[in-house]
């Protein structure tokens, strides 16, 4: 890579994408990145909304989550959009096999239980 070859390249990944980027054999790389960003989790405020847009999305505007099964989905989740992803599609899985029409802390914690068991 020089002035001759314009190449641009974006990467996106998880965390450990930068720590594997700083690692010495990948130095070259890590000097010719030129804009970093780093996405924060979301807060306590954020999760309800973005449950609610991706519900929206899905053609859902009724309420499908108690406020204590988001507050317990964000708790476990720390914010990060994947995790409550995974959380919230267990938690709804786990509601419609005990036949709630609302996903409760109960399916929050019983999904937490599957999603983390080993």
């Amino acid at each position: 890579m020089d002035s001759a070859s314009p190449l641009a390249c974006l990467l996106v990944g998880q965390p450990t994408l930068r720590h594997n980027i700083k690692l010495g054999m990948l130095a070259a790389l890590d000097q010719r990145i030129a804009i970093r960003y780093n996405m924060p989790p979301m807060t306590a405020e954020e999760t309800p909304s973005y449950l609610a847009h991706h519900l929206a999305l899905a053609g859902r505007s009724d309420t499908l989550f108690s406020d204590d099964a988001i507050k317990l989905i964000h708790d476990t989740s720390r914010g990060y959009p994947r995790a409550v992803n995974n959380l919230a599609v267990q938690a709804l899985l786990s509601a419609y096999s005990d036949s709630k029409s609302i996903v409760d802390e109960a399916s929050a914690r019983a999904a937490i239980a599957e999603v983390t068991e080993e």
